[in-house]
């Protein structure tokens, strides 16, 4: 009769590291929408900031701006947040987007 031998040790694997892929994902769609809301709104804005500004108007200039911007980024706010989807997305399937995990079978 054979000695039998003891359960041989488990086997420790490594903790995979922490790959944060969500919260990077919506701070590059955060960033895309802060980046086309820009877009949209700095051709409306360009000829304020060349306007010469008497003293003590900046807080008429600021309403002023504001106005314009919200103006400019009315009806659009949807066509900004479909291309920050889509640059988002076709970042992350190119693999373009650092620390973001491409899909699957890519």
């Amino acid at each position: 009769m054979r000695p039998t031998l003891p359960d041989p040790l488990p086997v420790r694997r490594r903790p995979e590291p922490f790959r944060p892929n969500f919260t990077l994902t919506m701070l590059y769609f955060a960033l895309f929408c802060l980046l086309y809301g820009l877009l949209l709104v700095l051709p409306a804005l360009w000829p304020l900031l060349w306007q010469p500004m008497a003293a003590g108007s900046e807080q008429a200039v600021q309403q002023q701006a504001s106005a314009i911007a919200r103006e400019a980024i009315r009806g659009r706010l949807g066509v900004m947040v479909l291309a920050a989807l889509a640059t988002t997305g076709l970042g992350i399937w190119a693999g373009v987007l650092p620390g973001v995990k491409r899909p699957p079978g890519r």
